[in-house]
């Protein structure tokens, strides 16, 4: 992605330095004044808040691996601008995040990136097991573990659909603010997989509540999925980007310092209640799934696309 599709928008500024509450915004297209991103990411930083905008909106922002790179990218450059102090992280159009791309015509699971996440070889020139474990290592379960640490508290914005890979971008923020029309789903166990890579699941619910979620596959609400304490906040549709941008403003108040550090005393929390060891576990089963479906059916992922993941189960 050329350095244009990630340019800066700048934003006029009050004498103090902060920016204007309205200039603050999570939108579907650049206003008429900012300069267009036409990559599958864009970002854009209001003072202290950097937005970064998951932008393949025709496909429900389907993550195919340039997405994911692009999302990298854009993590890297909030954690080294000493400007910003929060990141949000929205959705272009009508949905955050449909989950991995497992049917786009810019599918590219098949090809290699220059790795980032790990020390796994490359996937691209490889067969069966060793292929699908090398690419979800780096690609999924290593960049979700990576963008945790980004020493900088990450506030997800979420509306319309959230799912499977989409629940796996939410999950790695530190806070969820939820329109009241988003919906959550891990529908992944139709394809006989015990739940997406990043498996966060009993960590980020309670684990009967996490268990009815996967067994089923049905959508939870935002306000089951606040009542659950997976979600922080629900608002109105109209005003998620306004208290979005409430939030990450008052956040930034606080000392860089102090963020950092509190955001890693809570994850270093959570691995302690067995977080980071449990993935690997579950990874481990994710894989053995894999293996099963490509010996026992039409492919890897039990021969399901789209449409049939819509379907459900026969």
């Amino acid at each position: 992605m050329s350095a244009a599709h990630e340019q800066e928008a700048e934003r006029p500024k009050t004498e103090d330095g902060a920016v204007p509450q309205a200039q603050f915004r999570i939108q579907d297209g650049p206003a008429p004044h900012e300069a267009p991103q036409d990559g599958p990411v864009r970002y854009d930083r209001h003072g202290p808040v950097a937005v970064i905008t998951l932008n393949r909106p025709e496909y429900r922002n389907a993550q195919n691996s340039a997405m994911t790179y692009a999302l990298d990218r854009a993590f890297y450059r909030a954690a080294a601008d000493d400007e910003v102090k929060v990141v949000v992280l929205a959705g272009a159009g009508k949905h955050f995040s449909a989950g991995h791309d497992i049917g786009t015509p810019e599918r590219d699971a098949h090809l290699p990136f220059e790795r980032k996440a790990g020390l796994w070889w490359d996937h691209s020139d490889k067969a069966g097991a060793e292929s699908r474990f090398a690419r979800e290592s780096e690609v999924y379960l290593g960049m979700c573990r990576r963008w945790r640490e980004l020493p900088k508290p990450v506030i997800a914005s979420v509306h319309g659909a959230c799912i499977a890979g989409g629940l796996m971008l939410a999950w790695v923020c530190d806070l969820i603010i939820a329109s009241d029309d988003a919906f959550f789903a891990d529908p992944v166990v139709r394809m006989g997989i015990p739940g997406v890579e990043y498996f966060a699941h009993p960590w980020v619910m309670p684990p009967r509540v996490a268990k009815e979620f996967l067994f089923t596959g049905d959508r939870m609400s935002a306000q089951r999925a606040y009542e659950a304490g997976m979600v922080n906040r629900v608002v109105p549709r109209a005003e998620l980007a306004e208290r979005t941008q409430e939030l990450a403003l008052r956040i930034a108040e606080m000392p860089r310092m102090g963020l950092a550090l509190t955001k890693r005393a809570v994850n270093q929390a959570e691995d302690l209640q067995g977080l980071h060891t449990g993935m690997d576990s579950v990874f481990g089963l994710h894989h053995l799934a894999h293996a099963h479906n490509a010996e026992t059916a039409a492919d890897s992922l039990s021969g399901m696309d789209i449409r049939a993941m819509k379907k459900g189960p026969a």
